[in-house]
């Protein structure tokens, strides 16, 4: 109540935003007459003198009102496309590090070029993320225009180019490209073996397109880059036999929808082990045979064919849930794939094991700014800040929107509701008016598209299949009675232009700019879009119809907001029946009771406010529900997130060769000081010390001599001599680090400064990737089986991060102890001809996404000081040495 006054009083947070940024518009609109009487040549050297003014100590903020003019001029000169006062709000919001969003229409792919020309001024690049390698590609040669006039270099990273290739993209002002390409450049940058291969810089400015679908809706699957682990592939093809023996009955298994979990119950796990010959299912040797069962349930009863995954030349392809686009190359993880390959019969690849992985919410949250927009980003605000500390503003739009969104029609059974929908649509193109059809998955939309072939209405089908002619399709789905069944619209970033486009009708025509005739046909094809889209705003506008709401109503949003752009008229309704999945799951009971009671005939829906209010109800449920998900898997990856920056941040440094004696030296010194804790304890007398056991660690593990003489006083190396009747721990530890270190001089005179360096830095790169994959398996264990600790009332996370930090400990030492016990040992070996250690960066590699309902996955930590060496004074200003001060 107070909130609601207060709000009307002063008016919301975003209101007062927006009346502040338009102080800022104001600026660059009193700008534009100056700007626009500068020629081509003084336009351009704008560029060089504001970052000249930004070298000169000027903040960014400062030069933004003029680098917007500047920047609004280039569009009307290049694509006589002008930036309006709303895309400029748009510009502001973008570069202030927060989400915009704008509706459908509202020229988001214009609003970006001037956030990214602001901030590429740094030179430190601009990074523009899209949701496919059509929009990069389309995005980068149109947009680039603009950047290019400005003399600024313009890049695109694409599926399949070579690392020289990405290097000049990178290296480039501003920089396009998906989500997963830029994910997995810093994970194979992370992976490489020589520092001139790597091909991201520092990680500046991220402007990420439909932000809504790569920071939630993909926020739970990992990126992962993982190598064959050379296993037999027999065990999924006799789980998968098994399967339709116990997937007869449902008495075998337990199926929570909601969950999206399936498990085996008492009976079936009896009834597994009886035909798989094992006795007992949970034993401990066992593990192996029970995930693969649990995989295959997962396989038959969870992921369906044709709305989960295709089958494609022999091969099961993702289909991406939230844009129905194929993602080939990705592949599920834990097993997963393998079972759906055994599940459809065709070649099971071999299991692969991860060598590196990161989540888009960690990843992003490596960049210094990152901002994004879309037209649905309001409902998940909170989630946008809670995570990624983002902001949102609602843009307004440049004319007000008209288009009318009925409320739902909700039938008895889906044949009743699908027969309404083939009459919907029939009705509609009979007057001329567009339709776009909005299905969930690619079986429903194939199922709509054989219904309307028997009535015989022509129509195109836009789903996972069809991604070839995406663009073409949606660029013309708003022609004159065009019909255009669509799987999610989420990212499919063409804008559906009433009356049809004439750039898209003249790529079909097969005549090149240059040639004879181009220009009357365009002129023509103009003409005809132009008289069509007065037909089409006369019959209604686009009329969208929803075949089933999704789990989130953000998505419903986007399917809407395909209508109504730049203040056309439009239509939206959505037709639902008790049997879709999400009123099943979620209520439908309640809905057929009161059907029941109104005592509705067949075909007859219901069409009430309370209804659609407790459809929006259960989306909310679903939306809390999944938020709950992904924060937990947050909170989980955070964990393996501070190590990966650990692991991450030293295998850079031994990659920039920064002083690997001083790292090795440490390293053995480190060692040596657990040797000594290990065999004289202080609180031990001396007689009780283990010396043989001392001696032997030092011979072996450094092949460093040290003995004892008749009086046993300790005899270190060549020139240290220690009484053993007063010698204590610490002055063993000088003795071993002075020789450790003659010993490094040694082995360096010996093979040479500059080979033991590389020798070093190979061992060390090849030592760190080794522990850390073999870590990575280690943490997907315990991260499997954590769970179990609830039951013995102990909180999961808490022991996982305990738990995971023993074992990260233990990895760093056994880090440290391979390398100094390879580094001490190595011995000269002449050869006619030396070549170059070598250690390329592992080929057999497979990307792929992880699979959502294992990935419980990471928060970016950066050491805010210089690691502190052993012998090094000590931060806290003592004077002593770190070693015998705080770094005991």
């Amino acid at each position: 109540m107070i909130g609601t006054i207060v709000k009307k009083l002063f008016g919301s947070r975003n209101d007062r935003e927006l009346a502040r940024i338009r102080l800022t518009v104001e600026k660059i609109n009193a700008l534009e007459a100056g700007i626009a009487a500068l020629d081509d040549a003084a336009l351009q050297g704008k560029t060089a003198e504001f970052r000249q003014r930004l070298a000169n100590g000027e903040a960014l903020d400062a030069l933004l009102p003029e680098a917007f003019a500047v920047c609004r001029e280039a569009g009307k000169r290049t694509l006589n496309m002008r930036h309006f006062d709303a895309q400029l709000i748009g510009g502001i919001v973008l570069h202030e590090g927060k989400i915009a969003e704008m509706k459908t229409g509202e020229g988001k792919t214009l609003v970006a070029t001037l956030p990214i020309y602001l901030n590429a001024l740094t030179g430190k690049g601009a990074h523009l993320i899209t949701v496919n390698d059509y929009l990069a590609r389309r995005d980068a040669e149109w947009m680039g225009k603009i950047y290019r006039f400005l003399g600024m270099s313009v890049g695109v990273i694409q599926h399949g180019l070579s690392d020289a290739q990405r290097q000049e993209s990178y290296g480039s002002d501003v920089t396009y490209g998906t989500n997963n390409e830029f994910g997995f450049d810093y994970l194979r940058d992370n992976m490489k073996f020589d520092l001139a291969s790597c091909v991201q810089r520092e990680l500046n400015f991220a402007l990420v397109d439909e932000v809504d679908s790569i920071l939630i809706d993909e926020a739970r699957t990992p990126l992962i880059i993982s190598g064959p682990a050379e296993e037999s592939t027999d065990k999924y093809e006799t789980v998968d036999r098994i399967m339709p023996q116990l997937l007869k009955k449902e008495v075998f298994y337990t199926l929570d929808e909601k969950a999206r979990t399936v498990a085996l119950n008492e009976e079936g796990v009896t009834k597994a082990e009886e035909l798989l010959g094992v006795g007992n299912l949970y034993d401990p040797r066992n593990v192996e045979i029970l995930h693969h069962v649990n995989q295959a349930m997962k396989a038959h009863v969870l992921f369906k064919l044709d709305v989960d995954y295709v089958v494609k030349d022999g091969q099961v392809l993702i289909v991406d849930e939230f844009t129905g686009r194929l993602m080939p190359g990705r592949r599920f993880s834990d097993g997963l794939h393998q079972a759906l390959e055994a599940k459809e019969r065709v070649k099971i690849e071999n299991e692969n094991q991860t060598l590196a992985t990161i989540t888009f919410q960690n990843f992003f949250r490596l960049y210094n700014k990152l901002a994004g927009m879309t037209g649905t980003a309001d409902t998940e605000a909170s989630e946008f800040n809670d995570i990624y500390k983002l902001e949102v503003i609602i843009v307004p739009t440049h004319r007000p929107m008209v288009r009318l969104d009925h409320a739902d029609l909700i039938y008895r059974t889906a044949e009743e509701k699908y027969e309404a929908i083939i009459d919907e649509i029939v009705a509609t193109n009979k007057k001329g008016q567009p339709s776009l059809v909005g299905t969930i998955s690619i079986e429903k939309s194939e199922t709509l598209s054989t219904l309307l072939k028997r009535k015989g209405v022509k129509h195109n089908v836009l789903n996972a299949k069809q991604h070839e002619r995406e663009a073409e399709i949606v660029a013309q789905a708003g022609r004159k009675g065009a019909v255009t069944i669509a799987t999610n619209m989420a990212g499919r970033g063409t804008d559906i232009i009433l009356g049809g486009n004439a750039e898209m009708l003249m790529k079909s025509e097969e005549l090149a700019p240059e040639d004879e005739g181009y220009e009357e046909r365009m002129a023509e094809l103009k003409t005809q879009c132009e008289t069509e889209r007065g037909e089409v705003l006369t019959a209604g506008g686009l009329k969208i119809i929803g075949t089933e709401r999704h789990e989130s109503r953000r998505i419903d949003n986007q399917l809407r907001g395909r209508s109504g752009r730049q203040g056309d008229p439009g239509a939206s309704r959505f037709y639902l029946s008790l049997e879709d999945d999400l009123m099943r799951i979620f209520g439908s009971e309640r809905l057929s009771t009161i059907m029941e009671k109104l005592g509705m005939e067949r075909g007859e829906p219901i069409e009430h406010g309370m209804v659609t209010k407790a459809l929006e109800n259960a989306q909310k449920r679903v939306e809390g529900h999944n938020y709950d998900i992904r924060k937990h898997l947050l909170e989980y990856d955070d964990v393996m997130n501070k190590q990966r920056e650990v692991i991450y941040s030293q295998r850079r440094m031994i990659l920039e060769g920064a002083d690997l004696k001083a790292t090795l030296l440490d390293m053995a010194d480190e060692t040596a000081q657990e040797f000594i804790a290990e065999t004289m304890d202080e609180k031990a007398h001396p007689e009780e010390w283990d010396l043989e056991g001392l001696k032997a660690r030092f011979t072996t593990h450094f092949g460093l001599r040290v003995e004892q003489d008749g009086d046993k006083n300790l005899l270190i190396g060549a020139s240290h001599k220690l009484d053993y009747k007063t010698m204590l721990p610490e002055e063993v530890l000088d003795a071993a680090e002075k020789e450790l270190e003659a010993l490094y001089e040694e082995k360096e005179r010996a093979i040479g400064a500059a080979r033991y360096r590389d020798f070093q830095q190979y061992v060390m790169l090849n030592v760190v990737d080794n522990q850390w994959k073999e870590h990575l398996l280690i943490m997907d264990h315990l991260k499997e089986g954590i769970s179990f600790r609830g039951y013995a009332q102990k909180n999961p996370l808490n022991e996982y991060k305990r738990e995971g930090h023993g074992l990260f400990e233990e990895m760093i030492a056994r880090f440290r102890q391979e390398v100094t016990a390879a580094l001490f040992k190595v011995e000269v070996e002449e050869r006619a001809a030396e070549a170059p250690l070598q250690r390329k960066t592992p080929t057999r590699t497979v990307e792929h996404r992880g699979d959502v309902t294992m990935a419980e996955e990471p928060h970016t930590v950066k050491r805010d000081h210089d690691k502190v060496g052993r012998n090094d004074p000590c931060p806290c200003g003592s004077g002593k040495k770190y070693k015998k001060c705080h770094g005991k």
